[in-house]
């Protein structure tokens, strides 16, 4: 086959950064890299420098209403400079520096449709991203059959069969890791069963609703424990800091390295998530099914979906009855297994092999 010189953009990329969206894009370009493509990425630098000639890091000015203006005309300057067969750009926000450097054929990815679907959410500027971005764009990639429909049900112009299902995947290091999960733990100076958030701590998330429940929760498990991995967005960053100074006995943890994340994962009894608004996959709750940790998550129909019957599902921003199922599952051990043996059997399906190869395929379907 021949080989490609792809450009992948993306505001976020893993390790930098931990959301799924960053994740899934990774995971693209290790897979190309690994076929013998020749890949670049033009992404932010938020956290650290991930020391890879391939991939072009932008500082990152964190002031609310600079960054973003300031990492599209970076982009639209080096995107302008060379030519690729291949152009993919990361949600809305990656693919806006793509339409500004005049590009006419690319490629894009959205992952969800949060900003028409929760009052929290609305904001014109990100519909308006949203509908550029897919109006504009050659094909479109999804994470799941929902937000598929979603694009076609919000933006009716758009020809579906433009659009392209392709779930996201997870590496071979999400793995169950009891041994590395039991001295974290030590060193955590943690005693008695673990929930386990970790995710960006963004109102939409259900982040406050996590915690309702764990208070309720721990009324009738005195020993349980809550930990919570993840960073602030800009609109949390003080209600994350007053958290940290009135609930002391939840383990804020912050950024979680790559490297640790499947140990966290291996050291929850249960693992929560629970959005109120759009999920287009969910990658959390499927890393740590992996390593084996069972989900509870909320019912969104992407969550269904990617899931389907391996978690437990419960409505969003009820509090009670999240704090029931917590409860049900850290207490019913014969539950626990059962719903993590039939997870880690399901869960396999979720491989780079074959997500990355249907996108090849899209690739070189875009070239013709």
């Amino acid at each position: 086959m021949e080989k490609l010189n792809i450009i992948l953009v993306s505001l976020t990329f893993a390790p930098d950064t931990q959301d799924g969206a960053a994740k899934f894009f990774t995971g693209i370009y290790n897979y190309l890299k690994n076929r013998g493509h020749n890949v670049k990425v033009i992404t932010g630098k938020w956290n650290r420098d991930l020391s890879d000639p391939n991939i072009i890091q932008l500082n990152i000015i964190r002031k609310r209403f600079l960054w973003f203006p300031l990492f599209n005309l970076s982009t639209v300057k080096y995107l302008r400079k060379l030519k690729f067969d291949i152009i993919h750009g990361n949600s809305p926000k990656g693919v806006l520096p793509i339409i500004l450097s005049n590009q006419k054929q690319f490629i894009s990815t959205i992952h969800d449709l949060g900003p028409f679907e929760t009052s929290f959410t609305r904001i014109p500027i990100e519909k308006y991203l949203i509908k550029l971005a897919v109006r504009r764009s050659t094909y479109i990639t999804t994470c799941s059959n929902f937000i598929r429909k979603e694009i076609k049900h919000y933006i009716p112009e758009v020809d579906i069969k433009n659009i392209f299902n392709l779930y996201s995947a997870i590496e071979d290091k999400y793995k169950p890791l009891p041994l590395e999960a039991k001295k974290l733990k030590q060193k955590l100076h943690i005693e008695g069963p673990i929930i386990l958030y970790i995710g960006r701590i963004t109102k939409y998330k259900g982040v406050e609703n996590i915690i309702e429940a764990y208070k309720i929760a721990k009324k009738e498990i005195p020993n349980l424990n809550l930990v919570m991995g993840g960073k602030p967005d800009f609109y949390m960053e003080k209600i994350y800091q007053d958290w940290k100074q009135k609930y002391r006995d939840i383990h804020f943890v912050g950024f979680i390295s790559e490297k640790e994340i499947p140990i966290y994962y291996s050291m929850g009894d249960v693992f929560v998530t629970y959005s109120y608004a759009s999920e287009g996959f969910g990658l959390t709750p499927i890393e740590a099914i992996a390593c084996g940790t069972p989900v509870i998550c909320s019912s969104m129909i992407a969550y269904k979906e990617v899931l389907q019957d391996n978690a437990i599902f419960v409505p969003p921003m009820n509090s009670q009855q999240l704090a029931a199922e917590m409860v049900s599952l850290i207490k019913d051990n014969s539950k626990r297994e059962a719903l993590i043996n039939k997870a880690q059997k399901f869960v396999k399906r979720y491989s780079w092999d074959s997500v990355g190869k249907k996108l090849e395929e899209l690739y070189y379907k875009f070239l013709k």
